[in-house]
């Protein structure tokens, strides 16, 4: 009886086994639906400003903004990723990838060996950008200066250290539906959600995290401790910037000056340094979807320190 019983909770587990494993399968997009297309580099260029691809992957204490050797380091609750090269190196960067392979890893979390990517590259909020959009990305990274050296792997403790595993925070988490446009909204709306949203990733920063490192979905956009473990990134619906405009939001995303008059700081400076190249349009349009957030409360925030 007790064989019995010992051979059906293994068969069990081999069954659930078994299903795991294909339900946490790396997914793809095969190259043969990417229909040939010439690359729209001054797109690719917005796309990569409004990606903000220079905050994390530009080699850092150097000034080159398009110097994408990687090497930052992020510390997170989850151990210490080390941001790679994506400069167009053929041996340290990706310069013998295949359009299908970006866009694997951008808009589906897969690497071009087919192992899951951690999602502290952002790509739960870039796979709701347009296709077309990480297709000139593509190409546009392909335009800048390759750059010799890789980065040092990433260091996570066990279990973290388990890629297959990031297959079922997929499962919990990663919502890859593209973005639609809201038909009661203006067109000036739409095109700032589909930027906050999907290539900004804003809410991948300002939005509190679970204890697997999904974003609390109720509390999108309130804040929350920094990832980084570096202070506290401020909450901005209408909560946290009920006191600033539409125009003053643009102007911050510009100059990275507040009503206030203080100045972005840490992480946010190198999100300025990426919004204030993009089209004042942008901008605006940007704010003006900020603005429309409603009011959520946050996690508390921790006193300053004197």
């Amino acid at each position: 009886m007790v064989r019995r019983f010992g051979l059906a909770v293994l068969a069990i587990a081999l069954v659930v086994g078994i299903a795991l494993w294909f339900l946490t399968a790396p997914a793809t997009i095969a190259s043969g639906a990417l229909p040939a297309r010439s690359p729209d580099l001054a797109n690719g260029k917005t796309a990569f400003d409004a990606g903000g691809c220079a905050s994390c992957h530009a080699t850092p204490n150097q000034e080159d903004r398009t110097r994408l050797g990687g090497g930052l380091a992020m510390p997170s609750p989850f151990g210490t990723f080390h941001v790679p090269n994506i400069s167009p190196d053929p041996t340290a960067g990706i310069g013998r990838w295949s359009e299908a392979d970006f866009v694997n890893a951008v808009m589906k979390g897969t690497s071009p060996d087919g192992a899951h990517l951690y999602p502290a590259f952002p790509y739960p909020s870039y796979a709701h950008a347009r296709l077309d959009d990480v297709r000139d990305l593509f190409g546009y990274i392909k335009t800048l200066p390759a750059v010799a050296g890789q980065a040092p792997p990433h260091e996570l403790p066990f279990p973290f250290s388990i890629r297959r595993a990031v297959g079922l925070w997929k499962l919990l988490f990663f919502d890859d539906k593209p973005f639609t446009p809201d038909p009661a909204q203006t067109a000036q709306w739409n095109r700032g959600a589909y930027l906050v949203n999907g290539l900004g990733h804003c809410a991948e920063c300002h939005s509190p995290r679970n204890a697997l490192g999904g974003i609390v979905k109720s509390k999108r956009f309130a804040g929350g401790p920094d990832p980084e473990g570096k202070g506290f990134v401020p909450n901005i619906t209408q909560k946290g910037l009920k006191g600033w405009s539409e125009k003053d939001l643009a102007y911050f995303l510009e100059t990275g000056q507040t009503p206030e008059g203080d100045s972005a700081g840490g992480s946010m400076a190198r999100v300025i340094r990426n919004t204030s190249q993009l089209s004042a349009e942008d901008r605006n349009a940007m704010a003006v979807y900020v603005k429309s957030l409603p009011s959520v409360d946050g996690p508390p925030r921790p006193p300053r320190k004197n």
